[in-house]
């Protein structure tokens, strides 16, 4: 234990004041444990500071003294669920973050094992869905240790849509899975039918072992046939998206311990759908085929063909979650929301980092609050991170045999 620690936590006063910069009773402390201890101070403090629970210098203590003895440390439920809520007001890509202390948090620190993560995924999946009602919820499993790495879901999200590469080169499905897709294959599963909306299995490495592929149950999926409110045709298109947003290739950092499996969810906005995943050249790409049965022409660029189809794809996504009664935003409201964060959050003198590209709608983001300003580009933890090798992974471009590594 660092001695300045102790004498604080000796006083029999509890009433006075730490006398310190925590930061500073951790200098000092010899590798390799002085960047998990400097993190591990910084976030405790903050999760006393912001909870009103008084001098952290004895749970500070704790955790250091954890620490030296065996390389980390165990967060409380109060803490883990505090890390995470944390996470996702920091996270700097995302516009929906107004609600950020209503994230449910589940822990499950206690399974690492492939199947039981497997398990655990649908509970999850079905839990956020909630009939439609979708809740912004977070499962948190084993996190990495010295000389043992937790689990990793290898999956980008929970749900994602098989991508089947052909040898004339098109694709049948989401072309941004295509590797992923030829990844599970590879590890033995068969495919599906064959539709462009094939659900893809879970790919989970448990602690310790290879990674395995797991059919997500059909209750645990929910998803949304795409219907236009105006043209009876658009239903022939066979269009549909599943109704939870679960990112699952992320890890999790709270206080520098790592969380490699920690997937977590809010609700889709619907340009994510109808500009995004439906518009995308580079994803399903549907905006020349409905130009097409709009009667649009689209011989020149000038006509502005793609914009007139891409207000009608979101406008269809948008009816057809109404209709279904799922939860979904809009752009515009979620601009507004996102202000009202920003102005929350500032008056409690916390700064709000935010990606520009990000935070402004994919569709007629001048249109939009969010589009007039400037924003902090900070890097805050705790934090959702993207870790090079889970990227890999989730782009399908990690050997089927690799050893996990920790964060």
């Amino acid at each position: 234990m660092h001695p300045r620690l102790r004498r604080t936590e000796n006083t029999g006063n509890p009433a006075r004041k730490p006398s310190l910069d925590l930061n500073s009773r951790v200098r000092g402390v010899p590798s390799p444990h002085a960047a998990l201890t400097r993190a591990a101070t910084e976030f405790l403090t903050l999760h006393h500071a912001e909870n009103a629970l008084g001098d952290p210098a004895r749970r500070v203590s704790e955790a250091l003294t954890e620490i030296g003895a065996t390389g980390t440390y165990r967060h409380t439920p109060d803490e883990l669920s505090f890390g995470a809520r944390v996470a996702w007001r920091n996270a700097s890509r995302c516009i929906g973050r107004l609600y950020w202390r209503s994230l449910r948090v589940l822990d499950r620190r206690s399974l690492s094992r492939a199947e039981d993560l497997a398990a655990a995924c649908a509970t999850h999946l079905r839990e956020a869905t909630h009939g439609g009602r979708i809740r912004p919820l977070v499962t948190v499993f084993a996190p990495d240790a010295p000389g043992r790495p937790g689990p990793r879901i290898w999956n980008e999200q929970l749900i994602r849509y098989a991508g089947y590469a052909r040898p004339d080169g098109s694709v049948t499905g989401d072309p941004r899975t295509t590797g992923f897709t030829a990844l599970a294959r590879r590890l033995g599963w068969p495919g599906g039918p064959g539709t462009p909306f094939d659900v893809l299995p879970l790919v989970i490495q448990g602690a310790g072992g290879a990674p395995r592929w797991f059919e997500l149950p059909s209750d645990a999926v929910l998803e949304v046939p795409i219907e236009h409110p105006e043209y009876a045709w658009w239903a022939e298109l066979g269009l549909r998206w599943h109704a939870v947003p679960a990112l699952s290739c992320m890890c999790l950092e709270i206080g520098g311990v790592c969380y490699p499996a920690a997937p977590f969810n809010g609700w889709y906005m619907g340009s994510e759908i109808g500009a995004r995943n439906f518009g995308d050249t580079g994803r399903y790409d549907l905006l020349p085929c409905i130009a097409r049965r709009l009667g649009l022409d689209t011989a020149s660029d000038r006509s502005l063909w793609k914009d007139r189809a891409l207000v009608e794809v979101n406008r269809a996504v948008l009816h057809s979650f109404d209709r279904a009664g799922v939860t979904m935003s809009d752009h515009h409201t979620e601009s507004r929301r996102f202000l009202a964060h920003l102005d929350r959050e500032e008056r409690k003198g916390r700064t709000v980092g935010a990606d520009w590209s990000w935070i402004v709608p994919p569709l007629s983001g001048s249109a939009t609050p969010v589009f007039h300003r400037t924003y902090d580009t900070v890097e805050q933890r705790p934090a959702f991170v993207h870790h090079p090798e889970a990227l890999a992974r989730a782009r399908g471009e990690a050997d089927a045999t690799l050893v996990q590594t920790c964060c």
